[in-house]
């Protein structure tokens, strides 16, 4: 693969391609560096998260914005 296409595409040793044909043509893409799988583990190390009730959420949710932005009307 050429210099310059290699750099457009930010491919450096190690990249992982995906490679798609498209009738004519052969579509070539840098593969996404992690998968869900990946990031899940990064914010679960230790075990899935707990299950909340849709009120736990919101009242999370609502504690989050109170907690960045000052008070905020219900």
């Amino acid at each position: 693969m050429p210099k310059e296409v290699r750099q457009k595409l930010g491919i450096q040793p190690g990249s992982v391609l995906e490679w798609e044909e498209d009738g004519d043509k052969i579509v070539v893409r840098r593969k996404g560096r992690y998968s869900s799988l990946d990031i899940h583990r990064t914010l679960f190390p230790d075990a899935p998260p707990k299950p909340r009730s849709l009120k736990e959420l919101k009242e999370g949710i609502h504690q989050y914005i109170e907690d960045r932005y000052g008070p905020v009307k219900r």
